[in-house]
């Protein structure tokens, strides 16, 4: 990465702010594949880190997603990067995490990953949703407390996106009336199970192998919502291992019928794309609400 004196004096500065001092930095990485932040790893003489920001306006990203790391690690179920620092300097949010280095995957990893989510989402609470709002990707993701399961999902996932996408025109009010004909049926189509505490936003490039060879997992949306929807999401890119599916059974088995609830729950991200990426996703959208 060609890094402009700038951004080296962005990094030092926020380094600064950390540590009270401002360390050597040696190199400095682009990361891909994020759309939203600017990323990259930072080596110092202090260690090497891993460094993202953008708008300031984004502070309150920032601030919510080291809160959901904070709630996931004290499940104590899977690795997650340490947050080093977070805050706002200047026009710029930032966040500093611990560099999770990554080797090839171990030979139980699918099996260790399947089992470990599975022991996350026995972790439960009295409701789902969360004492406050966070973010999926871009999109503000909001929490209000649900005692039932379903309705969390109409209320607080399915209609704040569909509500976005109708105002926005990128879907139709006929497409926008197929939603509210799937409300009324969604309470015989889903089951009632316990909140689970998830991660939120479990897709492939969410997930990496840490220097163990293990699962590790960040950019978290965090919050106490239906493993199901979780367990969707995995496979609405492609999917993991089989391996994975068959411990996570194993260790916490679904209610049967698992496999055709996966479109209605992955309507959830599909919406998310539509909102952040445009048209292009509403034809997966219509396949799914002209199906149930």
């Amino acid at each position: 990465m060609h890094t402009g004196n700038e951004e080296i004096q962005f990094l030092e500065s926020t380094f600064f702010a950390v540590f009270g001092q401002t360390p050597e930095i040696l190199n400095v990485q682009l990361m891909t594949g994020g759309t939203i932040n600017t990323s990259v790893q930072v080596e110092t003489s202090r260690g090497v880190f891993f460094v993202k920001w953008n708008d300031v306006a984004t502070n309150e990203m920032f601030r919510t997603e080291v809160l959901g790391l904070e709630l996931l690690r004290r499940a104590n179920c899977l690795t997650l990067p340490q947050v080093i620092g977070q805050d706002f300097r200047d026009d710029k949010a930032y966040l500093i995490l611990e560099f999770i280095k990554s080797a090839p995957r171990a030979k139980d990893y699918w099996l260790h990953f399947g089992q470990s989510l599975a022991q996350l989402h026995s972790h439960t609470d009295k409701e789902f949703g969360l004492e406050f709002d966070n973010y999926i990707g871009s999109q503000p993701q909001r929490n209000a407390r649900h005692r039932e399961g379903t309705n969390f999902f109409i209320e607080e996932r399915l209609k704040v996106q569909a509500g976005k996408a109708l105002y926005h025109n990128r879907i139709s009010p006929q497409l926008h009336g197929k939603f509210e004909r799937l409300y009324r049926v969604l309470p015989d189509l889903l089951p009632r199970e316990r909140p689970a505490l998830v991660h939120g936003d479990l897709w492939s490039g969410n997930v990496i192998a840490d220097a163990q060879g293990q699962v590790a997992l960040v950019d978290p949306a965090a919050h106490y919502g239906q493993r199901e929807a979780e367990l969707s999401y995995t496979h609405l890119f492609g999917g993991f291992d089989p391996e994975f599916y068959a411990a996570y059974d194993e260790a916490f088995p679904l209610e049967p019928g698992f496999q055709e609830r996966i479109a209605i729950y992955n309507l959830y991200p599909l919406l998310v794309h539509v909102n952040i990426f445009g048209r292009s996703y509403v034809s997966a959208v219509e396949k799914v609400l002209n199906r149930f």
